[in-house]
């Protein structure tokens, strides 16, 4: 199950192991459209292994800032704190699954 994520425990949350960022928003419709498959992807894997987070980008402004965020759904990867990818828009489990195993 993904966990939310704010301003404040972002580096927190992110910083150990391999997580995937999802900045998205309330009124987004591809972000809606990206959430179940997220969803799914985070019950996939054990948590130990990866995990999935979300951040409202409307609620917490800073952390997508500092990112350079301009566009939504934007899925940033971490690997130990560290920036490993990032794609923009909708993607299929499948896509993301390479994503996560080219880095695990």
């Amino acid at each position: 199950m993904s966990q939310v994520v704010t301003d404040k425990t972002f580096s927190e949350e992110t910083d150990n192991g391999l997580v995937l960022i999802d900045f998205w928003a309330t009124w987004c419709g591809p972000c809606r459209m990206q959430a179940p498959i997220l969803e799914q992807l985070s019950e996939e894997y054990d948590e130990d292994e990866f995990r999935v987070v979300k951040m409202d980008v409307d609620e917490n402004p800073e952390t997508p800032s500092s990112f350079g965020i301009m566009s939504i759904p934007t899925l940033v990867l971490k690997k130990d704190g560290q920036v490993v990818d990032k794609v923009i828009g909708v993607h299929t489990k499948d896509q993301l699954k390479e994503l996560i195993q080219a880095h695990m």
